[in-house]
């Protein structure tokens, strides 16, 4: 069919839903979510216990009922690992529902961690094994009608029940890296897992369990999503559709499906947008499926973030006999074209790797997402909208979903649809050798269906990967790989059969089920190794792990697409005083303190942290929270700075020599010190807020080089060096715009301005892609070297009126490494609270000398909730008051907040 017409460009219905006869019961769901109960399974005489919520997970309950201590406070996690050793049961009774005649009665799992067997009534009637597949058990004939029907479910230990699969199956060889090698044999979240101390290695010492090394190693098990009773005749199994938006923008075509179970006759679609139907189409089931298409030439578009709005349009599916009504199922969707761009570049190797939303070029500057708890049953909607709100805040347009984790809660990706955020989505594979019998195909493969039905609508996926760095894995183990070999059954032969499910299996669901949207075999995958940098995207960790590069060298380590790379740092003093047994009190209140130590996941966390601070920062053990600053301030120059080179590669049209970043990682699923960039209690580190400025519309940039000029061709101590630095600049907006640029410098002892280049120069700042501006001089060595300049873009007025032109972007440039940088101490540094004449209040900061990383801090965590800058850990240059928004604080309030800067190692 087709439709045409109204303001929206879909045909309004001439029918209305207003005859429809309900006298007949629709389907019916009722949550069975009251009087659960728990015990371990190998004392039958243990007391029944009630849970502490629901749905839950063991640890929940056992904590609820203090048998066990908080796992994240202190070494806690040590003293809880006998718990995913154990075998758990959990049991309810509800009464029987008033059946009518035809109708069924139907248990919906939403989701059971993760081998569990399944009793009704005392009889076993469902065995699963994997977390991330819901699961559907009729009941009709076995409900009691007299008495309530009991609900029992077992919960092997699915750490146990891994170890035996892996002794069952000696010819393949389980390998991995994060966790135990037996998490491979399994369907369950990979991020849970541990591996034991090596006996001969220093982590015995000081206890460290290593499970993934950001988070610790805490194996749930039990009924972590909802479960309810469905009862009906006829319901809607599936609503999906597909929408195709022309190359031209200039019409759509919406295909609209519905799976059904039972003998209801027709389907009657709808689509409302803004409160109103606009379109509705009534059509027969035949052989369990209604479908019809509805085409529009007035499309209201999804867009990115900064690139335009999120408008979503609601599809309704009633599913009718005559006029009674068995089932209606609504899911949003949008309108929108989504296209991964790879093409050849202009005088480059390889092929571009970017995102392309409605014929817009989008550079991706994001984040990587892990779950972001230990135990997923306590992050409400509230708490995924903040951290999204977060990330969008930040200006960042793209978040990946981590193939260690979980498929996230529908709030996740329906908050990120709302927001503008794109979604990266990995398929629940990470860092590993998975094997490929029969079985686990079979359960892989329903794994895959199930999720890419219940996510497919949502707007803000644009791409699927099968997995996190396996085929990394597979080269680093050199594991069989040809990829000249393109028969799918020879790959099961080889000791890398898990091939089969990246590129068959998975390949198979998505063209299937998602035709229209981009899969890749994996992340990183490309070119001749996982490593090309030229082809597809790259997780770039030779900052950190691998060579432990320089990171003021990040241009030489791009990639057409930097999927990963990062920088550790501490959390917030007010978190690590969360996980310290006596808070701020707490003897161990120090770096090298075993608890603290024990929060660092990472191998060799403190000896890397450690040797990026010496090559850079002067920075010192103590105070504590001066060190606490060092490491962000750290994190927050090495993430700024790969943003700023990376994005530097955004050339325009040819030249997308790099299509997007996302640092590792966002958030954290537990308190301690890692890669995140906003810790465990949603407090943004310095790295937030550096690069917050680094993806802002508008940014000038600079970078400090050394041209050398021999004074012969074979001298080597006659060479005159000139410091120079390279201004460039980046407009991510739509639109063009005319600039000046300012140039100053200052003496970084005296704070006395040695340079002033004022701008009189008139040019323009191309849409949608960087620009190099110019180079400027700095004089020799020793100049150089006590200098610290600042760049101003500003707007260019046609007609000024002795107005100030507006500062478009700010940047200010330190000599490197800053240990070498002779720090003053300000004399006259003031930090006032006034209001900004527009109804906000900001804290005004100005210095009489250049200040490295000024960092504004709540002065109490009773406060913490309700004070929020809007920057942070900001550059000061002499005569430049800097403004930071604030919520929370009022005019006269100094006393409620503190602050941090870069000091020399010595006292000057």
């Amino acid at each position: 069919m087709e439709v045409k017409g109204d303001s929206c460009g879909l045909k309004p219905a001439q029918h209305g839903s207003h005859n429809i006869d309900q006298t007949r019961l629709p389907l019916r769901i009722i949550p069975i979510k009251n009087d659960w109960k728990f015990r371990k399974v190998e004392d039958p005489e243990e007391e029944w216990l009630p849970v502490s919520r629901f749905p839950t997970n063991v640890h929940l309950d056992l904590l609820h009922h203090g048998i066990i201590l908080d796992p994240i406070v202190a070494k806690n996690e040590e003293d809880v690992q006998w718990v995913g050793e154990k075998s758990w049961v959990y049991k309810t009774a509800f009464p029987s529902p008033k059946l009518l005649p035809g109708q069924k009665a139907v248990i919906q799992f939403d989701g059971l961690d993760t081998h569990a067997s399944v009793f009704f009534n005392g009889q076993e009637v469902l065995k699963t094994e994997n977390m991330f597949i819901p699961e559907r058990l009729d009941v009709t004939e076995f409900l009691n009608v007299l008495t309530n029907n009991d609900l029992e479910i077992i919960f092997e230990s699915t750490y146990l029940v891994g170890k035996k699969l892996v002794e069952a199956d000696p010819s393949h060889k389980y390998g991995c890296w994060n966790g135990d090698p037996s998490r491979l044999a399994v369907r369950k979240a990979q991020y849970q897992y541990v591996l034991l101390p090596d006996l001969n290695s220093l982590d015995v010492l000081i206890e460290v369990y290593q499970g993934w090394d950001w988070g610790p190693a805490l194996l749930t098990c039990g009924p972590w999503r909802p479960i309810s009773l469905e009862v009906y005749t006829s319901r809607i199994t599936d609503l999906f559709f597909s929408a195709d938006v022309e190359k031209s923008l200039a019409a759509a075509e919406i295909v609209a499906r519905c799976e059904v179970e039972g003998d209801a006759s027709k389907v009657k679609f709808e689509i409302v947008f803004q409160g109103k139907l606009v379109a509705s189409e009534t059509v027969e089931v035949i052989d369990g499926t209604a479908s019809t298409v509805f085409r529009t030439q007035k499309l209201e578009l999804w867009y990115p973030a900064r690139y335009g709005s999120q408008p979503m349009y609601h599809m309704k599916a009633i599913l009718l006999t005559g006029t009674s009504v068995y089932d209606t199922k609504s899911k949003r969707f949008a309108l929108r074209r989504a296209e991964v761009i790879q093409r050849k570049l202009r005088d480059a190797p390889g092929a571009s790797f970017f995102f392309q939303i409605n014929n817009v070029p989008i550079f991706c500057g994001g984040t990587n997402w892990i779950p972001a708890d230990m135990f997923i049953p306590t992050i409400d909607p509230s708490r995924y909208r903040a951290w999204l709100e977060l990330a969008l805040g930040g200006n960042q347009s793209m978040i990946r979903i981590w193939g260690g984790g979980i498929f996230e809660e529908q709030v996740f990706y329906d908050t990120c649809d709302e927001l503008g955020i794109l979604v990266w989505q990995d398929f629940m594979f990470a860092c590993g050798n998975y094997p490929a019998h029969g079985e686990f195909l079979d359960l892989v493969k329903r794994e895959a269906t199930a999720n890419v039905k219940r996510l497919r609508h949502h707007p803000c996926i644009v791409i699927w990967a099968g997995n996190n760095e396996d085929y990394q894995y597979q080269e680093t183990e050199n594991l069989d790989y040809d990829p000249e070999d393109q028969d799918p059954e020879r790959w099961l032969k080889t000791d890398f059969p898990a091939r089969y499910i990246y590129e068959k299996i998975l390949v198979d669901v998505t063209r299937d089920l998602v035709p229209d949207a981009y899969y890749q075999f994996g992340s990183p995958f490309g070119g001749k190794s996982t490593g090309d940098p030229t082809i597809g995207d790259i997780h770039q960790w030779n900052v950190w792990h691998g060579t432990q590069e320089n990171y003021q060298n990040w241009d030489k380590l791009d990639g057409r697409f930097v999927s990963e790379f990062g920088m550790e740092a501490f959390p917030w003093k007010f978190t690590i005083d969360s996980y310290l047994l006596q808070g701020k009190d707490d003897p161990e209140r120090h770096v090298q303190s075993p608890t603290v130590d024990f929060h660092n996941k990472a191998a060799g966390g403190e000896r890397r942290l450690a040797t990026y601070l010496v090559e850079n920062i002067p920075y010192r053990h103590e105070p504590f929270e001066y060190y606490i600053y060092c490491t962000q301030l750290m994190q927050a120059e090495c993430l700024a700075t790969a943003f700023r080179l990376w994005k530097r590669q955004w050339k325009g049209r040819g030249q997308e020599y790099c299509g997007g970043a996302l640092a590792w990682q966002l958030n954290d699923c537990w308190p301690g010190q890692s890669w995140s960039m906003v810790d465990y209690h949603l407090q943004p580190k310095s790295a937030y807020y550096a690069v917050k400025r680094e993806l802002a519309d508008i940014t000038i940039s600079m970078k400090r080089v050394i041209e050398e000029i021999p004074e012969d061709k074979d001298t080597r101590a006659h060479i005159k060096r000139i410091h120079k630095v390279e201004l460039f600049a980046t407009n991510l907006s739509l639109e063009g715009l005319e600039y000046t640029l300012t140039f100053r410098g200052w003496n970084i002892r005296t704070g006395e301005e040695i340079l002033s280049k004022e701008g009189r120069i008139v040019d323009v700042l191309q849409s949608n892609r960087s620009t190099e501006i110019c180079a400027c001089e700095l004089g020799d060595s020793e100049n150089a070297a006590q200098m610290v300049v600042a760049a101003y873009l500003m707007q260019y007025l046609v007609h000024p009126r002795n107005q100030n032109p507006p500062v478009l972007a700010r940047a200010v440039s330190w000599p490197e490494p800053l240990k070498y940088v002779r720090l003053p101490r300000p004399k006259n540094l003031r930090v006032d609270i006034i209001g900004d004449g527009v109804g906000r209040n900001v804290v005004e900061i100005e210095s009489d000398v250049p200040v490295k990383g000024f960092v504004l801090e709540m002065a109490s965590d009773r406060e913490g909730d309700h004070i929020v800058f809007e920057d942070n850990c900001v550059d000061l240059v002499p005569g430049e008051p800097v403004r930071i928004g604030v919520k929370g604080l009022e005019v006269g309030q100094e006393h409620r907040i503190k602050y941090q800067y870069l000091k020399a190692a010595i006292n000057l």
